[in-house]
């Protein structure tokens, strides 16, 4: 009797498998050659996109379906960033929370988008505290979620990337210490578990306050090949003039290592969850995509959402642009032909 379960599990597993090598998609995989993230041909593949906001607050809202996605293609964007937070994938359960993961790449495949897949916890991972509880994690639930992710997506090309942890900080002290070398140790171990189980696949990796600085990597960078970078340069986070402050903080990284922004964008003062660092406009717009354009940089604006700040559109009905929405629409569709 043990033999024939044995026997019928190995058989759903080659099935499985099978299957998986055998669905069509209609993306190459991607991979990381030099400083600059390339198709299977070799050639250099410029991302430019949006963040989603949670697909778990989405369906919520009766807001997750292709035609969202729909959305994000007619803007034209080519890659479309997917934050999973903690809270939500512990409470919707992993099964419901895949499901939402597979029906994303399903849409991003027929859509021709590719996918970040992005643990979207923001704190310190060494300490184990975050800045909100709806952030709350571990270590061990990290490793668990990347094996889980790696496992299941390691055969699906649009499942290009992997953002191992949203903004790592240490909030002043607050969340308590961390040095680089020890959040690299962490960051690697994650890397590791992924690479055990996919090799297809780019992981992603940010720097300190808020994934804002890579300084770190000048002299000490993650000890793992095929990887990419994250900076998530908001308006705010330094003063004008920004680009020689930008190149030493984050930018000079783009001359050895593939780069993505994977959040950035602006808003009025007086806009809705208007913050700090966020607060800005076209200016910083125009200087920040003129920097990306000149040192090959691929960028993913924040946020798709009506609620979340800053938004890029105003209500779920018609999709009316804000002025960040407007711009980076504008930017997509003309960098993206």
């Amino acid at each position: 009797m043990k033999r024939s379960i044995l026997t019928l599990i190995t058989l759903v597993l080659i099935a499985t498998s099978a299957l998986a090598q055998t669905q069509e998609y209609n993306l190459p995989f991607l991979k990381v050659d030099g400083n600059k993230f390339v198709d299977e041909e070799g050639n250099q593949v410029m991302l430019r996109g949006v963040s989603t906001s949670d697909p778990d607050k989405l369906e919520k809202q009766g807001q997750w379906n292709k035609d969202y996605l729909q959305e994000v293609k007619n803007w034209g964007a080519n890659v479309v960033r997917i934050p999973v937070h903690p809270r939500a994938w512990r409470e919707r359960g992993e099964e419901g929370y895949l499901e939402l993961i597979d029906q994303t790449l399903e849409w991003a495949n027929e859509l021709e988008m590719y996918v970040i897949i992005d643990w979207h916890s923001i704190g310190n991972l060494k300490t184990e505290l975050f800045q909100h509880p709806m952030y709350n994690t571990s270590k061990t639930e990290t490793l668990r979620f990347w094996q889980t992710i790696s496992t299941r997506y390691r055969n699906n090309p649009v499942a290009a990337f992997y953002e191992v942890f949203n903004e790592p900080t240490r909030y002043n002290g607050t969340l308590g210490r961390m040095s680089w070398d020890e959040y690299k140790e962490i960051v690697e171990e994650i890397i590791y578990v992924i690479y055990a189980h996919d090799r297809n696949v780019i992981p992603l990796v940010g720097g300190f306050n808020w994934a804002y600085d890579l300084t770190n990597v000048r002299e000490n960078p993650i000890n793992a090949d095929g990887i990419g970078y994250v900076t998530h340069p908001y308006p705010q986070k330094r003063e004008q003039p920004w680009e020689e402050k930008w190149e030493a903080d984050w930018g000079f990284v783009a001359d050895t290592y593939p780069m993505i922004a994977t959040e950035l964008g602006f808003m009025s003062e007086d806009g809705p969850g208007a913050h700090i660092p966020v607060i800005g406009d076209e200016t910083y717009g125009e200087a920040i995509i003129e920097y990306f354009e000149n040192k090959e940089i691929s960028w993913v604006a924040w946020v798709f959402d009506p609620q979340w700040s800053p938004q890029m559109f105003t209500n779920f009905e018609n999709f009316e642009p804000t002025m960040q929405g407007r711009f980076f629409k504008k930017k997509m569709m003309e960098l993206n032909k």
